[in-house]
């Protein structure tokens, strides 16, 4: 088996010795003032921007990005050590050993012949873990790995993919598009009863029942249309954020045209902003 020259990294372990005086009680009263909550927040901030540079191809901004999240992991690893919980070298080991356990294609005697069943394999792996750790699904949810805290649509698709793992699958992608269709008619219906209610209700709160029945066919709606991209091989998250992406350019090209123009965007009516946005489009 090929195994790469071993390396040393004297950078890594002179960043850990940073954070370790930062939080030292001759270090930086914030670094020394944070816990596991306080920073949690900062741990998805630096995540997300690291993929905004991955998908703006930046590899400059990336390399920074990505030193951004090495900061909350060896940050939140340093003050897991001053609480006598865990080390970086911890967290290290655990990692590389369930890399090598999860891949018995590479460092054991299982053999796969794509990509597939390398999944397969993986997902076989996970369960084993789950037994020797005496967890069992009757006791814990299926569902329980896929966490409450990820984006909707992250979680929307991996909650679906949880669910297909049990056999809770529509048999073809025109059954997924029925129903895509079934949620946005009851969506209509929905909202069309709520904004009758508001025509004719007596107090807000009967209105906001009436909202809240369509919110919720709205993600309904939202939930399957996720199915019908993973069904299609595709990531509902990295699509919509690259539509995201798409518009904002285009809107940027707006603006950019109405002050060419004298104008702003705020003064023109539908059909002018129609038209900028046309031209955005085929400048792209």
């Amino acid at each position: 088996m090929y195994m790469p020259p071993e390396e040393i990294h004297p950078a890594f372990d002179q960043f850990v010795q940073t954070i370790g005086v930062l939080r030292s009680p001759e270090g930086c009263p914030w670094d020394r003032a944070q816990t596991h909550e306080s920073i949690a927040k900062n741990m998805l901030e630096e995540a997300y921007e690291a993929v905004d540079a991955i998908e703006q191809h930046d590899a400059a901004h990336l390399r920074e990005e990505l030193g951004d999240v090495l900061l909350q992991v060896v940050l939140q690893a340093q003050i897991a050590a001053d609480a006598g919980e865990f080390t970086i070298d911890d967290v290290c080991a655990d990692v590389n050993a369930k890399m090598i356990r999860r891949h018995p294609h590479v460092f054991g005697q299982v053999s796969v012949d794509d990509a597939h069943e390398v999944n397969d394999v993986w997902e076989q792996v996970k369960a084993q873990e789950r037994a020797a750790a005496g967890k069992s699904e009757a006791a814990d949810s299926l569902l329980d790995a896929v966490p409450a805290g990820f984006p909707a649509l992250m979680q929307a698709q991996k909650i679906s993919k949880k669910a297909v793992s049990a056999g809770f699958e529509w048999d073809s992608l025109e059954d997924v598009w029925n129903k895509v269709r079934e949620e946005c008619s009851e969506l209509v219906e929905a909202y069309g009863q709520a904004a009758q209610d508001e025509r004719g209700a007596i107090d807000a709160e009967a209105d906001s029942k009436g909202y809240e029945a369509a919110q919720l066919e709205l993600g309904d709606a939202l939930f399957t249309l996720v199915n019908v991209g993973r069904k299609m091989g595709l990531d509902a998250e990295s699509a919509l954020r690259t539509t995201c992406v798409k518009f904002r350019n285009r809107w940027r090209l707006m603006e950019q045209q109405a002050q060419a123009e004298g104008v702003g965007l705020e003064g023109l009516d539908k059909s002018q902003l129609m038209a900028l946005w046309q031209q955005a489009k085929q400048s792209e």
